[in-house]
């Protein structure tokens, strides 16, 4: 049965104590997941995921480790019970587990990966303060036109554009909320996300070009399934050029918007979110209104259930 099914992973944002649970108990394979990251990272995974506190599993040195295991669990579920990607994506740290599910990178490496973006993305923020907010109810080019001026006072770009009228901004903590105030007097909601620096911003450079440095000594091998890139937007299948894109990753805006018109242009007619919570889900919907396409969440049986049985009946 061809399943037009593609893989997405979500990144932070949708974490919470207990993620996973049901699958870190029941996969046969999670504690070996479990176990390699935790020798990798020589952070508690198992614990912080299952028990937190959650400042602790927030903590973006924990939570990028802690957030790709249950992904990576999540994928190893939805494989079990017989569910076949056609193509993956992840969004921002989500690219990782995507990477590893097509093949890219070994286990072992995407822990070393996402252990080490996680600290240098620490470092940069402790470093050079700044925020991000997401902005609900206004297009791209407006939000451009109010961006433009508040430029000359310092770093503020687009981060994330996630669907059609919701686009993430970050930068400076002050210009971010001076980006905010302007919005919301275009009618606009601006909402400031609980986060610990401007990522995907120039503030995060010092980060990237670190962060360069250790994927120079990682191997990349060839996607087995097509992988669609946060910086591109489309599928990428030359290694090389996937770590090259990699290393732009942590500065770079998240194409999300363009990343789901791109998979449904490419025959993709089904999409499962393995992962914590419902956040690309509900992106993919508000980016294809109107498309005869099903979402689903997987972090649970009975989801990876639903997904089965919604493309069967399809």
């Amino acid at each position: 049965m061809e399943m037009n099914l593609a893989f997405v992973f979500p990144g932070q944002g949708s974490q919470y104590v207990g993620m996973g649970k049901t699958f870190l108990e029941t996969v046969s394979d999670a504690a070996h997941v479990l176990s390699v990251a935790e020798e990798m990272t020589g952070l508690p995974l198992k614990k912080l995921c299952a028990e937190g506190p959650l400042e602790e599993l927030t903590r973006v040195e924990n939570l990028q480790p802690c957030l790709t295991a249950v992904e990576i669990i999540c994928c190893m579920a939805a494989g079990d019970a017989g569910l076949k990607a056609t193509a993956v994506a992840g969004h921002s740290l989500g690219e990782y587990p995507a990477l590893w599910a097509a093949g890219v990178i070994s286990l072992e490496d995407t822990f070393r990966l996402v252990h080490a973006r996680g600290r240098l993305m620490k470092e940069a923020g402790d470093k050079n303060p700044g925020s991000m907010a997401a902005v609900v109810g206004l297009g791209r080019k407006e939000l451009e036109e109010l961006i433009v001026p508040l430029t000359k006072k310092g770093v503020l770009v687009l981060a994330n554009h996630n669907s059609p009228d919701q686009i993430v901004v970050t930068g400076e903590t002050d210009l971010v909320g001076d980006l905010c105030k302007k919005a919301r007097a275009e009618g606009a909601r601006a909402i400031p996300l609980k986060v610990s620096g401007a990522y995907h911003s120039p503030l995060m450079a010092e980060a990237s070009g670190r962060f360069s440095e250790i994927l120079d000594k990682i191997s990349f091998f060839r996607p087995e399934i097509p992988i669609y890139s946060n910086v591109t937007a489309r599928p990428e299948s030359d290694p090389e050029k996937i770590k090259d894109l990699m290393k732009k990753q942590i500065c770079s805006p998240v194409r999300w918007y363009e990343i789901v018109i791109n998979m449904d242009r490419d025959g993709i007619s089904n999409f499962i979110e393995l992962g914590p919570k419902k956040v690309l889900g509900n992106l993919i919907r508000k980016c294809l209104p109107g498309r005869s396409v099903l979402v689903f969440q997987g972090e649970d049986t009975e989801n990876l259930e639903a997904c089965i049985r919604g493309i069967k009946g399809k």
